[in-house]
């Protein structure tokens, strides 16, 4: 057998031994399938699918529309463990059959494969023992390289956001990434973020996409055309609507129809009866604002309570020239504490006017105590965050109190933050610069 040959059965056998990777092609023999079917089908994590499409790179065919398919190895695989299946039951059938002499010719090759196969197992279990190491190695290898290294998985989701929800034509262009980069993110829970930046190009045109996923969920698109001549427009794989409305609509049907988060399905309801106009429209707990400027347009979905919207829990969607420029969507990441809101603004005002009475702050030493609060202006913005879970968001204003004059450190007015379910000051600090509105 030459060296090619043993290469060849070394890395089918090393395959086939996980049974996730057989049924993988057990799979794809039925037909080609998406990494998001596959995903669904296994029930197992996409990192996880990911290592063993890479183990399977020889079996398999990805096809331009983003599916798997098995390749002339993969087929001849499925052919043996077909095979390897069905050998076990046609013997039990027929062996009982045969004449003496072919039973006796039966059992001397039966011993023969036992000894061959004592012989082949010593040597997968040496196979298998270097296969381990050499994963441990590439795992190691791989972390000391995840910041520079485009994971599968990453680059799938990426392109199915550019592709499938934005719909941009991606054949029509030379595709190029430019940076990715995954960290964690301290102030935001420990949540790891990853961000990947395209560029896009063709002879005439240039456009980069920046794309931000939060715990593997899909937070942000942002495209901005480096080179293109005025109006400019990406190339889209469908028209695209010039109504906002419609536009939004058709948008986040498409979302839906990747991603199925609930919440996608209460906006769809809305928008299915909005209009195009400045007031606010709410359906359930979904409150759609859009703002209008030429032409510049944002769509603002956010999540509302008895009134009270939580602006953290939002998508928002920004157009300019009818062309997409920005889908923010960070109403996934949080959730509303089930508390009321037992403070109005004007109350809030009063707890936080009650509180600059022992309020100072100090400034090279010296301490101010001995301030003027002005009854107007002064202003109560309701900003539900978290209190404790940093993905909680709590009812809370934020009231912002102004003096008669500048204060040492140039300290020009005061910030109180009051828990709008407690009473309670949250905080209070003394703010230089502000404008006087």
């Amino acid at each position: 057998m030459s060296g090619l040959e043993e290469e060849t059965y070394s890395n089918m056998f090393n395959s086939l031994k996980h049974p996730a990777r057989r049924k993988i092609l057990k799979m794809l023999s039925a037909g080609p399938m998406t990494f998001s079917e596959m995903l669904v089908e296994l029930g197992i994590p996409g990192s996880h699918l990911t290592y063993h499409l890479e183990n399977l790179s020889e079996f398999l065919t990805k096809m331009e529309d983003g599916k798997y398919k098995l390749s002339s190895v993969g087929e001849s695989c499925v052919i043996i463990m077909k095979g390897a299946e069905e050998v076990p039951s046609i013997q039990a059938k027929n062996f009982s059959t045969l004449p003496v002499k072919w039973k006796s010719v039966i059992a001397v090759f039966m011993i023969g494969v036992v000894l061959l196969s004592s012989i082949s197992v010593v040597q997968f279990v040496l196979f298998d023992r270097l296969s381990d190491d050499y994963e441990l190695l590439k795992a190691e290898y791989e972390e000391l390289q995840n910041e520079q290294d485009l994971s599968w998985s990453s680059a799938e989701m990426a392109m199915t956001v550019i592709r499938d929800i934005a719909q941009i034509d991606i054949t029509r262009y030379r595709t190029t990434l430019l940076s990715n980069s995954v960290e964690e993110r301290p102030d935001l829970g420990g949540i790891t973020e990853d961000i990947l930046r395209y560029s896009f190009e063709t002879e005439d045109s240039n456009i980069d996409i920046t794309l931000r996923f939060r715990n593997d969920h899909f937070s942000l698109f942002q495209l901005s055309i480096v080179e293109g001549i005025p109006p400019f427009a990406p190339i889209y794989s469908e028209p695209q609507s010039t109504d906002v409305i419609d536009a939004t609509r058709n948008l986040i049907d498409r979302y839906r129809s990747v991603s199925n988060e609930p919440y996608l399905e209460e906006m769809s309801e809305l928008l299915a009866i909005a209009n195009e106009t400045s007031e606010e429209q709410t359906l359930g707990n979904v409150k759609l604002k859009m703002t209008i400027h030429g032409e510049s347009a944002e769509v603002l979905l956010s999540y509302t309570s008895n009134e009270y919207a939580f602006s953290a829990k939002s998508l928002l969607l920004v157009y300019q020239n009818h062309v997409l420029k920005e889908i923010s969507d960070d109403w996934f990441l949080y959730t509303v504490a089930d508390v009321p809101v037992n403070v109005t603004g004007d109350q809030a005002i009063q707890i936080a006017r009650n509180a600059t009475e022992e309020f100072d702050w100090t400034v090279d030493g010296e301490t101010v105590s001995d301030f003027t609060v002005l009854a107007e202006p002064v202003s109560a913005v309701f900003f539900p965050h978290p209190r404790t879970d940093a993905f909680t968001l709590v009812p809370y204003w934020y009231v912002t109190l102004y003096l008669n004059r500048e204060y040492p450190g140039g300290v020009n007015s005061i910030t109180v933050g009051v828990w709008a379910d407690t009473g309670e000051v949250a905080n209070i600090q003394a703010l230089s610069g502000q404008i006087t509105p």
